[in-house]
């Protein structure tokens, strides 16, 4: 029996189902997205392990590579602001907004050299992906037991500074999509004043007008990235940590909401109020 009619039918029945429901669409691209991340990592791995053999922070150069093509199969488009602020030559401590699966493309567009990122342990049993983020020199922390975490963040202190690397923190501590920040958790600035670097806010523009699961919403669209100016910490101690908090909330909680379009008044907490350092 020829199977050829019977394939040929069935891909053009999905096609046309895909381009009918926005539901379909939207799941549709939801696996496109979820392919890209298991082939570009196990590719991505391959070539890192022939390259540098190992973990090395070298390694997210590669990564950057793969990752960077996704945006062109997904229809999605980046428009950067200061990302020269982020070349620096010494440690720094960024931060940026954390808004869905999709920020990873986001830290890619932006990501400067020899900087690591601060991720859930979770993410390490994740296939190819969590080889790869291994191998890209990722420090993982249990977020269900503080003291672990505490001991991962002061040895991830003192390497940034011995190693000289950049290291790159969602303060949010989690994925959110109200059109606003939440309170910023404090583990990010006591990483930066136990180190005395500066603090670097990278903020990215809403994603509601293109990407909204809770109504399967998933098309083409822009996202805008801004990089603030650098905040010192030298001389700062843990009792200045409300205070430069408040001000890195502040600073980018009005870029958020500029570059999202959104009124001031829009969204519901103001200043980060305390939580648990992460």
């Amino acid at each position: 029996m020829e199977l050829w009619p019977w394939l040929t039918a069935a891909l053009l029945g999905l096609l046309l189902l895909v381009q009918l429901s926005r539901a379909a669409k939207f799941y549709a691209k939801i696996t496109l997205y979820c392919a890209l991340c298991v082939v570009g990592s196990t590719m991505a791995s391959v070539v890192c392990l022939l390259r540098h053999h190992g973990r090395t922070v070298e390694n997210m150069r590669i990564i950057k590579w793969f990752v960077m093509k996704f945006k062109y199969v997904l229809g999605l488009r980046f428009e950067t602001k200061g990302l020269q602020k982020l070349e620096v030559d010494h440690p720094c401590v960024i931060i940026s907004n954390h808004q869905s699966i999709l920020d990873m493309m986001g830290l890619m567009e932006a990501l400067p050299e020899r900087c690591v990122q601060i991720a859930k342990r979770e993410l390490l049993f994740l296939g190819p992906v969590g080889l790869v983020i291994y191998l890209g020199g990722i420090f993982f922390i249990n977020r269900q037991q503080s003291r672990t975490a505490r001991t991962v963040m002061a040895d991830v202190g003192e390497r940034m500074v011995k190693d000289n690397l950049k290291v790159w923190i969602y303060p949010e501590g989690t994925r959110n999509d109200n059109g606003d920040l939440l309170p910023f958790k404090k583990g990010a600035f006591y990483l930066a004043i136990q180190a005395q670097v500066p603090i670097i806010p990278v903020i990215y523009s809403s994603f509601s007008s293109f990407y909204k699961p809770k109504t399967k919403l998933f098309s083409s669209g822009t996202i805008k990235v801004e990089v603030l100016d650098a905040i010192p910490t030298s001389g700062l101690t843990v009792a200045d940590v409300p205070k430069l908090m408040d001000t890195c909330h502040q600073a980018m909680r009005t870029t958020f909401l500029r570059l999202s379009g959104m009124p001031q008044e829009n969204g519901a907490t103001a200043g980060p109020c305390s939580q648990p350092a992460q």
